[in-house]
């Protein structure tokens, strides 16, 4: 079984100590990676069930690796009550550590890995469906320019089911919205946020300025029923105790964008997928002066126990350059 002891973690010892209740327990190696990931999976869902489904275990097995981690550390790491559990001061210290504890791992499976120079396989890319539309196909001549040798398979989906498959090994890497599990490393890229937009003859008035209440009245254009984007918006307007005007409810993001260009109504519609519009003066943005902005990021997801092929790092690179490359101030016309 993988064992691991960060020096990090064993110099905090003194801190866990303090942190924690008094104990009688010695600390006592090994501290095993499955437990700290285990640890992590139960203080980012806040329970041991959930944390259980998303590891794929049996609740008794996170419940054990917990135990063996407290008895290890000689201190407990949660504060349990009826309804809630929530981490202790000495869970609250581990955490950065165990965090860091996972990325470092990471880091050394992908420089062993690199001594295999095998597998020419093809590159299993999976991505949001309007990151495919929208984003892939300019990543994908950029890396296809540099590295014509490499196949690549697009496996596009919902952002969940983005996660499901570099879970479940069927895709290297994820490209999706606002993603985060404990077995997946997750590198923010940038913003994406809905904007609510309309063509010019389309403004409520000149400032292009109104209040959600405001809002809720105009012909609005939903797409993909139950996707991120289709629940963000429909909470906006919940949260508020409003009923939106949807006077259409279409499948894509292309479909709601081709619909709001025709003057057929307004729609909540991804950055990404309007900057040009807007650029060229076609689309315009509404402000709505007392609703929270809906901010999504654009994120990379990988698992954090497959070491990367040297082809994926330099998709992930690229991909990295493509964003600073649309970063708001540059390429400007």
């Amino acid at each position: 079984m993988e064992q691991w002891a960060p020096l990090a973690i064993y110099r905090q010892y003194g801190n866990l100590q303090r942190a924690g209740r008094p104990s009688p327990h010695v600390f006592k190696w090994p501290m095993e990676i499955t437990q700290i990931e285990t640890f992590l999976a139960v203080a980012s869902f806040g329970g041991f069930h959930r944390a259980a489904e998303a590891l794929r275990l049996s609740q008794p097995a996170v419940s054990s690796r917990i135990k063996a981690l407290e008895e290890s550390l000689g201190v407990p790491l949660f504060v349990r009550s009826r309804n809630t559990l929530t981490l202790s001061s000495a869970g609250r210290v581990l955490r950065p550590y165990a965090e860091q504890l996972l990325k470092t791992a990471s880091v050394a499976r992908q420089a062993v890995h690199q001594l295999d120079p095998s597998t020419d396989a093809p590159l299993q890319i999976a991505a949001g469906l309007s990151i495919s539309v929208y984003f892939l196909p300019e990543v994908l001549q950029k890396f296809q320019k540099a590295f014509p040798k490499v196949s690549i398979s697009i496996r596009p989906g919902h952002s969940k089911e983005v996660l499901e498959m570099v879970l479940g090994e069927e895709a290297e890497i994820g490209l999706a919205r606002s993603l985060q599990h404990p077995e997946v490393e997750t590198i923010p890229l940038r913003d994406d946020p809905l904007l609510l937009v309309a063509t010019p003859d389309r403004l409520p008035n000149k400032s292009g300025r109104g209040h959600l209440g405001e809002a809720a009245a105009w012909p609005l254009i939903f797409y993909e029923r139950g996707s991120s984007d289709w629940t963000l918006t429909r909470g906006l307007f919940r949260h508020a105790g409003l009923v939106p005007n949807v006077a259409l409810e279409v499948d894509t993001i292309e479909t709601a964008k081709r619909m709001v260009e025709r003057g057929l109504g307004m729609s909540f519609l991804p950055l990404m997928a309007v900057a040009p519009e807007i650029r060229r003066g076609e689309l315009r943005t509404i402000q709505l002066i007392d609703a929270e902005p809906l901010h999504r990021s654009l994120d990379i997801i990988h698992p954090r126990h497959r070491p990367l092929r040297a082809q994926a790092q330099s998709f992930l690179q690229v991909v990295r350059d493509i964003v600073k490359q649309r970063a708001p101030g540059k390429n400007k016309k």
